[in-house]
């Protein structure tokens, strides 16, 4: 028993504990595993609180984005409202103008018309004037003729004018 080493380490294992125990390293090992256990959880509850933050920052950032996504919708909603609206407005209007060169363009054309038939009935009676003229001239004579032919003319122009 004396001769086998295992005998000399476990005799030497209790001496070893016995000093140890004399000269209170178990308290200080305790001490220390003590500060260790509360700067662990310390550092848990850190983590703790700075994830409860970090949640609570995200559900900010998640409301904040929904927030905006609605906000945006609201605008792509009213752009595609103020875009239908001008679009309506420019039709509108270009139906209006055409509507008023139209009108303008068939008052020209009337205008036209009416001047064209002036113009024309204007032409007959200087050729009615002419060949009334001729005609009297050479069949009366005198002052009679004269007379005859100025009232002939002036009533000519006077119903075709």
């Amino acid at each position: 028993m004396f001769a086998e080493p295992e005998f000399w380490v476990a005799v030497a294992f209790f001496i070893l504990m016995g000093v140890f125990a004399y000269l209170g390293v178990h308290r200080t090992v305790l001490t220390t595993l003590d500060h260790r256990h509360d700067r662990i959880k310390a550092e848990l509850d850190d983590a703790r609180r700075i994830k409860e933050e970090a949640a609570k920052v995200l559900e900010q950032y998640k409301a904040r984005r929904a927030s905006a996504e609605r906000e945006a919708a609201e605008i792509i909603t009213g752009a595609k409202a103020e875009a239908e609206r001008i679009a309506s407005e420019a039709k509108a209007k270009m139906e209006d103008f055409v509507a008023r060169r139209t009108k303008t363009a068939e008052n020209k054309i009337a205008l036209a018309e009416a001047q064209a038939l002036a113009d024309v009935r204007a032409a007959a009676a200087d050729a009615a004037i002419a060949a009334a003229s001729t005609i009297l001239s050479q069949s009366v004579k005198g002052e009679v003729a004269d007379d005859l032919l100025a009232k002939g003319i002036q009533d000519v122009r006077t119903k075709l004018n």
